[in-house]
Formats: structure tokens, C-alpha cells, sequence
């Protein structure tokens, strides 16, 4: 009786506590998803009910049922608030492939900038160039300047954008400052120019320091053999005169 009424219980706050989790949304609307851009919870999400439910059943059939009503719920509210907190695969995916198109999607636009081209016709030059997450929120941003959304809403909800950030605020400072746009994504090209290639550097670094030990591993029979076990054998040779 005491496992029914516990699943209920779990149940119920599960349902209490659910909200509709949304993490990409219009660069601008909290209530208008942008067609192209990743907007499921995953599946982890979708069925964290009933999972958060399973958390908190394992408290009905190992303890007291005195301690079981506090503890049970308890784990299935913990279980439903870290279930809601888990990065779905596909999100995540389209947050590190969008910082890696970013470089490419700045250079290219501040390339097409210099031309003379407008924000606009440059944003959909370059969606067109390269396609993918990046560029996908770029065509949402150009779609929303032309309907009348003010610039600088736009380039501030654009740099809350997981892997646009810099680029969002760059074109929110021009757009405040008067600042030239092309100059602005001129020197953040420059910026991720040079951080890309830090990082590169410090990986090569870190490639180094990981073969350090097994490189030595592989070392240390041939050293065994051709120094250590000669002397062995000729110290035990005299040993024995």
C-alpha cells in the first residue's frame, strides 16, 4: 500500500513541477520558436516524469515507510530537477558546432562588409556560404530586422545564443556606439583568429605531455634489456668466482 501511495505522491509532484523547457528559442520572442533551430528536450527531458518517478521508488522498498514518505519524494523532485538540467544530445551538438562555424561566419562577414554591402545582405550572404546552426541564426536575425524588430533587441538576444555570443555582442556595441559595423567584426576575427590558434597551440602542448608516459612505457623494456639486465648478469657472473 505504502509503494502505491509513494508513486502517487512522486507522480503528482513530477506533473507540479513539470514547465515546458525550451532552450533555443527566437533571438527575440520568448514565445515564437525560430523553424530550423534545435527545440527538443531530448528525450531525457520528454520522460523525465516518469523517471523522476523511478528515483524516488527505491525509497519505498528499502526503508521505513515512517521515512519513506520523505524521502521518496524528495528523490523524485531531485531526480526531475536534474533531469531538467541535462543538455540534450542534440543541443549540445548544435552548440559546439555552431562555436566552430563562428571563426568562419565572422571572417567571411566582415569580408563581405568591406565589399559595402548592407548588415542585412551580408547576413544572408553568408547563410547562404555556409550553412548550419550559426548561419541558421543569422537568417532568423536578418528575418526579424526586416519586420521592424529594433537593431539592438536583435544583437542582445543574439549574444545570449550558445556559441554566438561574441559575434552577437560586437554588433550590439556598433549598433549602440555608431561604431562602424565592418571595423567591429573586422577586430573579432582578429580576436578568434588568435584564440583559435591559442587553443590549437595549447593542445598540441597537451599532446606532448600525454605521450610523455606512454612513449616511456615503450622505452623502459629496451632499457631494461640493454642497460640494466647486462649489468645484472655480469655482477652475478663475478658474484659466482
Amino acid at each position: 500500500m505504502s509503494l502505491a501511495l509513494l508513486s502517487a505522491t512522486g507522480l503528482a509532484l513530477s506533473v507540479l513541477l513539470a514547465r515546458p523547457s525550451h532552450r533555443y528559442r527566437s533571438v527575440t520572442s520568448p514565445a515564437r520558436t525560430v523553424v530550423g533551430r534545435p527545440d527538443g528536450p531530448g528525450r531525457l527531458r520528454r520522460h523525465r516524469a516518469t523517471a523522476s518517478l523511478l528515483c524516488g521508488l527505491p525509497a519505498a522498498v528499502w526503508l521505513d515507510p515512517s521515512v519513506a514518505w520523505v524521502v521518496g519524494p524528495a528523490l523524485a523532485a531531485g531526480g526531475f530537477w536534474l533531469l531538467g538540467r541535462v543538455e540534450p544530445v542534440a543541443s549540445r551538438r548544435a552548440r559546439e558546432q555552431a562555436e566552430a562555424e563562428l571563426p568562419q561566419v565572422v571572417l567571411l562577414l566582415g569580408l563581405v562588409l568591406r565589399t559595402g554591402s548592407g548588415l542585412g545582405d551580408a547576413l544572408d550572404a553568408v547563410s547562404r556560404a555556409l550553412p548550419g546552426p550559426a548561419s541558421t541564426a543569422l537568417v532568423a536575425a536578418r528575418a526579424e530586422l526586416l519586420v521592424g524588430v529594433p537593431p539592438t533587441r536583435v544583437w542582445a538576444a543574439l549574444a545570449a545564443r550558445p556559441g554566438l555570443g561574441p559575434l552577437g555582442r560586437a554588433l550590439e556595441r556598433a549598433e549602440r556606439s555608431g561604431a562602424p559595423v565592418a571595423d567591429q567584426v573586422r577586430r573579432l576575427a582578429d580576436d578568434l583568429h588568435a584564440e583559435r590558434r591559442s587553443v590549437v597551440e595549447d593542445r598540441a602542448r597537451a599532446v606532448g605531455v600525454r605521450a610523455a608516459l606512454p612513449l616511456g612505457l615503450c622505452l623502459l623494456p629496451a632499457f631494461l634489456l640493454l642497460g640494466i639486465v647486462p649489468v645484472v648478469v655480469t655482477t652475478l657472473g663475478a658474484l659466482s668466482w
